[in-house]
């Protein structure tokens, strides 16, 4: 049980990582004009369809991706056995990381198109909110119950 931990664990860790490089990488081929930079901004209809998607993602995905999680942890994840427990749980975290990825890289992306500064704001909310997503060990057995399990 602890190899299985382990590696859901590094997993976990390198999607993590994946997320804020792939968002990195995405601002850098912006700002060195490589990607285009504001082909939209002259263009006031598309802007402001372009930002209520962009903000509707972000008050949606963000709530949903940590209280999905949660409700998921409590009535389903606990009731299954610990190895079975782990595997959802590397599921759901996926999951969520993947929600606030979206939100964050269309965001990013609607700013740079746009260079109005609601997508750059909703973006940045959305990568803030993944620091509730960084995987540890402690975290892991602590909401999966193991901690106990392991005392007792």
């Amino acid at each position: 049980m602890n190899k299985l931990i382990e590696k859901t664990l590094k997993s976990l860790k390198i999607e993590f990582l994946t997320v804020w490089i792939l968002t990195i990488l995405l601002i850098i081929l912006n700002e060195t004009d490589i990607l285009p930079v504001g082909i939209i901004a002259d263009n006031p209809r598309m802007d402001f369809i372009l930002q209520t998607i962009g903000i509707l993602l972000v008050f949606t995905f963000i709530p949903l991706s940590l209280r999905l999680f949660n409700q998921s942890l409590i009535k389903r994840i606990k009731l299954l056995s610990t190895e079975k427990a782990i595997i959802s749980y590397r599921r759901w975290s996926e999951i969520r990381l993947s929600l606030l990825f979206v939100a964050a890289i269309l965001n990013l992306s609607f700013y740079y198109l746009t260079m109005n500064t609601t997508g750059l704001f909703c973006g940045l909310m959305a990568l803030l909110s993944t620091f509730f997503c960084i995987p540890t060990r402690k975290r892991m057995l602590k909401e999966l119950d193991i901690i106990k399990n392991e005392e007792e």
